[in-house]
């Protein structure tokens, strides 16, 4: 057993002697105490041990279940494949099949599907054999499918050693404010939040895992905000994660009374860009926000506002195990916890990764980004988006000539269109979109759209001499379009 992942079974084992009777993992009812997290875990273990498979895949809502069957597939030394709920029915295939997970845990609703993808049921696992070879690095603990860029997620391998160092340190990031009880607010598929909860179980708090519905939230973007609220008023927790959406969903209601900040310690706040003003409005109502940054090619957090250091507007400093450095063009390169390659590829073997930001430093060492430099947007829910994924999904309907996508930093995706011809209607543009929907994971989809005026040409300066969209320029050109519904549900939040 790697020492990383030693220690953090050691820090239970230690919990469940110390602590017996405090709560360790709170689900919809179910309560566990540290003693029987302990047990239940190693009783896992040995069910897992028994099935003979080396790729465990995770189609679970939160819950006890689902966070004590990630910890036995960790101690147990398999790889855990965890499939987000806003996957695709075609993403999650994909995932499977790439990754060729022996054993697969999900949910009822999923029966179909996973018959389909050629797995029997046998007790409460699905089960399917693969030949061939499988291309997995040697000693992935965790594998996690990036939220798709495109319509097939690449997959990040990334070790025990790499994750539980990330996880011990967001513990130690928040020990000057002593939480004691941190809610999951994001998926247990998400990387960000899955160390999350490691670090709360180090500390030896308790873990709240109410499931989505039961927090009201649905998918990537869907929030029912009276549900979602009242649920935090019920727990009461000392810590959260959030995406930038979610920020403004809690502030929006602090601002409104409707939401009391006042039992949080803890809140960080990473996935996308988040804007000053957002984070001045969350400090004068008293809700205590550290902004990060990471990637899931480095384990996912790499730099932390912390209680003693803070820069509104930066995304703070590097954690202790992480080198950053700028090249020369200012892309901001990491060394320390990066992946051990993708899935199927060749294994990473350099040890600066290229995050594909753009970033500078200020003379305290605290990091500010300044965009990417690739064309990919990621939303204000913290998922990343290619545009040109969707625009050929749009384009390739009947009726749409030139699509455009905007996403950044907004909670819905906007798109420019151009029909085919003059005499196409509104109505034959929106069916086209909500076709072209159907084909997308609800991040992807687009929820707003403009029809155009004129197309993109050469000639406006908005495409270049062989066709491709001039992104910034569009952008700048039609900004107000872009960002007026995402200013309207702001404003109505």
């Amino acid at each position: 057993m790697s020492p990383e992942r030693e220690r953090f079974k050691q820090a239970l084992r230690s919990h469940a002697e110390r602590k017996t009777n405090a709560i360790a993992v709170w689900g919809d009812q179910l309560k566990l105490d540290y003693a029987t997290l302990y047990a239940e875990v190693v009783y896992r273990q040995q069910r897992l041990r028994d099935e003979h498979v080396k790729v465990v895949a995770l189609a679970l809502d939160n819950g006890v279940e689902a966070m004590l069957w990630d910890l036995a597939v960790l101690f147990e030394g398999l790889t855990c494949l965890t499939l987000p709920p806003f996957f695709s029915p075609a993403q999650r295939s994909h995932c499977l099949e790439l990754s060729q997970a022996g054993l697969v845990i999900a949910e009822p609703e999923l029966e179909g599907e996973l018959q389909t993808a050629g797995y029997e049921k046998t007790g409460e696992f699905w089960r399917r054999t693969f030949s061939g070879p499988n291309r997995m690095p040697e000693g992935t603990a965790k594998l996690t499918f990036t939220s798709g860029t495109t319509g097939t997620p690449k997959g990040v391998c990334l070790s025990a050693e790499s994750i539980l160092r990330v996880a011990r340190e967001l513990d130690q990031a928040s020990k000057p404010t002593d939480p004691q009880h941190h809610l999951a607010l994001l998926p247990l598929a998400i990387l960000l939040e899955n160390l999350g909860c490691y670090a709360a179980l180090y500390a030896g708090a308790t873990l709240s895992l109410p499931s989505q519905k039961t927090l009201g939230i649905q998918g990537a973007s869907g929030v029912d905000v009276p549900r979602l609220l009242g649920c935090l008023a019920n727990r009461t927790p000392e810590s959260l994660i959030l995406v930038p959406q979610l920020l403004l969903i809690l502030v929006s209601a602090a601002e409104q009374k409707a939401f009391s900040p006042y039992a949080l310690r803890f809140a960080a706040v990473g996935g996308a860009r988040v804007s000053e003003e957002l984070l001045h409005r969350a400090q004068r109502i008293g809700l205590p926000v550290y902004e990060g940054y990471g990637l899931s090619e480095c384990a996912s957090v790499v730099c932390l506002n912390r209680p003693e250091t803070r820069r509104p507007g930066s995304v703070g400093r590097p954690l202790p195990h992480v080198d950053i450095r700028l090249a020369d063009d200012g892309e901001v390169l990491i060394k320390g916890s990066t992946l051990l390659g993708y899935l199927g590829e060749a294994p990473h073997t350099d040890e600066w990764w290229p995050s594909g930001d753009l970033g500078e430093f200020d003379s305290e060492g605290f990091l500010y980004l300044k965009g990417r430099k690739k064309h990919q947007f990621v939303t204000s829910y913290g998922r990343n988006v290619n545009p040109e994924w969707v625009e050929a999904e749009l384009t390739h309907r009947l009726h749409i000539a030139q699509a455009f996508v905007y996403g950044e930093a907004m909670p819905s995706n906007h798109a420019l269109l151009w029909p085919h011809r003059p005499d196409c209607t509104d109505e034959d543009l929106a069916a086209a979109v909500a076709h072209a929907n159907e084909a997308l994971p609800d991040y992807a989809q687009v929820h707003h759209w403009t029809r155009l005026a004129q197309p993109f040409t050469p000639a406006n300066g908005l495409l270049t001499a062989n066709g491709r969209p001039r992104r910034d320029a569009i952008v700048e050109r039609y900004r107000a379009q872009l960002t007026e519904a995402a200013f309207l549900e702001e404003s109505a939040s």
